[in-house]
């Protein structure tokens, strides 16, 4: 298996980076169509590229083919990930965090990133609003939510939901932009629809619960990656997470051509 580093140490080859303009191109496609058939404009459909695991050089070859949101599972490795890009100049990058966090990595996770997608409890809200408020800004936050109640994944359980939003939106230093989910990993990608049509109703249940301003907020909803995202754009996904659809699994951006021995 070639791990992280070894990664970051190979060469990024115009090979890669013709394959990653076919991928980007077709999601961008894909984003479009799925956005038509719910009568909305692909714009109003962001793409967070999932970098975890690549290397800098493939963050750095997507933001040229016109990326600009980056999410990283681990605050660990995005430290010098994050580093990297910026050395190579490109400050326009907006960073997203969508593992799970722990509550001792909060602070780290306010330096690094311009939101964390993945906030599961008031403790969790409660560190990093310290932190935020220590570093004089405002982190904006996802609430992520255990749709399908996963013992597997993190998230606030449905009907915790209403009381854990009205005790993270008292914090300062935290702006919640909306709501969060992972579904459940499954064969046909319709499965899932049930799941992202319940995180619409549960931010409509937020809007009158836990008003955020004067249109009631909660305009995010981060839901559907790789396998599924066009069915989450279809019942009112804002974000879509995707890596391997833009990444690739094997081999990994940058392994050199496989060579044969005469």
């Amino acid at each position: 298996m070639v791990s992280s580093q070894q990664r970051e140490d190979q060469t990024f080859s115009s090979r890669d980076d013709e394959y990653l303009a076919r991928r980007i191109a077709s999601i961008r496609a894909r984003v479009t169509a799925a956005a038509g058939r719910a009568g909305r404009s692909p714009e109003s459909v962001s793409i967070v590229a999932v970098s975890k695991t690549m290397p800098a050089q493939a963050v750095i070859a997507a933001a040229a083919h016109g990326l600009n949101l980056f999410g990283e599972n681990r605050v660990q490795e995005a430290r010098e990930k994050i580093a990297a890009v910026a050395a190579a100049g490109l400050s326009a990058i907006h960073w997203d965090l969508i593992g799970h966090l722990q509550t001792n990595k909060a602070a780290r996770a306010v330096e690094l990133f311009a939101r964390v997608q993945s906030v599961d409890s008031v403790r969790l809200a409660e560190a990093l609003s310290l932190r935020a408020h220590q570093t004089g800004r405002v982190l904006q936050v996802l609430l992520e939510v255990n749709v399908a109640g996963e013992a597997s994944k993190s998230g606030i359980a449905p009907n915790d939901l209403v009381s854990v939003a009205q005790a993270i939106a008292a914090l300062p230093n935290l702006h919640m932009e909306g709501l969060m989910t992972v579904a459940p990993l499954v064969d046909d990608p319709g499965a899932v629809r049930p799941v992202f049509r319940q995180m619409r109703a549960l931010r409509e249940t937020l809007r009158a619960e836990v008003p955020m301003g004067t249109d009631g907020g909660w305009q995010e909803l981060s839901m559907g990656m790789t396998d599924d995202f066009e069915v989450a754009i279809e019942e009112g996904a804002t974000i879509v997470r995707i890596g391997r659809a833009i990444f690739g699994e094997r081999p990994p951006l940058g392994t050199p051509p496989a060579t044969t021995q005469a």
